[in-house]
């Protein structure tokens, strides 16, 4: 781990002034929010405290559905976010294969009745939730790691992608492509919106995305690192001091890659992998959902599995929502305006 303060950032070699200007891109066009930027679903943190902010600071936020026990509590959240700001902001739904998968249909139904326009998609076989969505008039965008993915959710109807690259947290998919070639492989056969994730969490990544062909970004790892983000301090302060080697690749020899903050449990796990664990039950005990919420309630940083990206070593501070938001897009419009126009001749 690294000293959060030995090595300044970019932009405190570079200062700019903080100017928020817009920055419009078929994604602010078709969802209507300010900023080309969004936070995606995570488990235990897309909460009503930190989509509103998200929302009221111009950008798109998702509320993580399964983070909510029941589809009842799902519309309590939904209405609780309601009640923290009047902008858009969306539903994340994650389809995984499971013995006992969750009421899915009961989920679509509340995120539908509640009146949600917009729903991000990610994981199983889409289908039947996109088609109920469509349906009822819900935009979708849907979260794949690999462009024949996003051509398949393309042919299902969704309205834009948001493409993973291999730096991304959590499922990172079995490629292992990175985001400065998948974007842009994407972008060439892709015709809806696209979003980059991955990998991403100041201005550079921004306009780099952009330049790759993307219509906008989706950060996960950066947002955990705000004020408004229901996360102990202690996870924030280590994900500050981490760089970007502090993580893990679990669930390799499971063909169900995860990455994840480096700590003493992702550790294990990597080892009894390494030493020839090739089965779920190797590993459960260490990796169970109970652990790792039990260990994000407790602040214990090495209680349990936490997914964060490479972005790691890009995060210097924790602000406030809003402040990364205005600060993104202005240095975004210096970068612009200003290095890359001053190097043309």
């Amino acid at each position: 781990m690294r000293d959060a303060t030995a090595r300044p950032s970019y932009w405190e070699k570079h200062p700019r002034e903080t100017v928020v200007m817009a920055i419009k891109t078929r994604f602010t066009e078709l969802f209507g929010v300010e900023h080309p930027i969004a936070q995606g679903g995570m488990q235990w943190v897309g909460k009503a405290e930190l989509v509103a902010a998200v929302a009221n600071a111009g950008a798109l936020g998702f509320i993580t559905a399964l983070t909510q026990p029941t589809p009842e509590e799902l519309a309590k959240e939904i209405q609780r976010t309601k009640d923290l700001t009047d902008k858009p902001f969306g539903v994340n739904l994650t389809i995984l294969p499971a013995i006992k998968p969750p009421p899915y249909a009961e989920y679509r139904a509340a995120i539908i009745e509640a009146g949600i326009k917009i729903v991000e998609t990610a994981g199983y076989k889409p289908q039947e939730h996109v088609d109920h969505f469509k349906a009822n008039g819900v935009k979708v965008i849907h979260k794949c790691t690999a462009v024949r993915h996003a051509l398949s959710a393309e042919r299902m109807g969704v309205d834009a992608i948001s493409i993973d690259g291999f730096e991304c947290a959590g499922h990172p998919g079995e490629d292992d492509i990175p985001g400065l070639i998948l974007i842009a492989a994407a972008a060439d056969k892709v015709k809806i919106p696209m979003l980059a994730s991955g990998g991403i969490a100041d201005a550079r990544g921004l306009v780099a995305a952009l330049a790759l062909g993307a219509d906008g970004v989706n950060m996960g790892t950066r947002f955990c690192v705000t004020q408004e983000a229901p996360i102990p301090m202690a996870f924030k302060e280590q994900m500050v001091a981490n760089d970007e080697r502090q993580t893990d690749l679990i669930f390799r020899t499971l063909h169900n890659t995860a990455r994840v903050m480096r700590n003493a449990v992702s550790q294990q796990v990597v080892e009894i992998e390494r030493a020839g664990g090739a089965k779920f039950e190797d590993v459960q005990a260490l990796v169970a959902g109970t652990r790792g919420r039990d260990a994000l309630a407790n602040g214990d940083t090495d209680g349990g599995i936490w997914s964060a990206g490479m972005v790691q070593g890009l995060i210097h501070d924790i602000p406030t929502v809003k402040d990364l938001v205005d600060r993104m897009v202005a240095e975004a419009e210096a970068i612009i305006r200003g290095r890359l126009a001053g190097m043309l001749a």
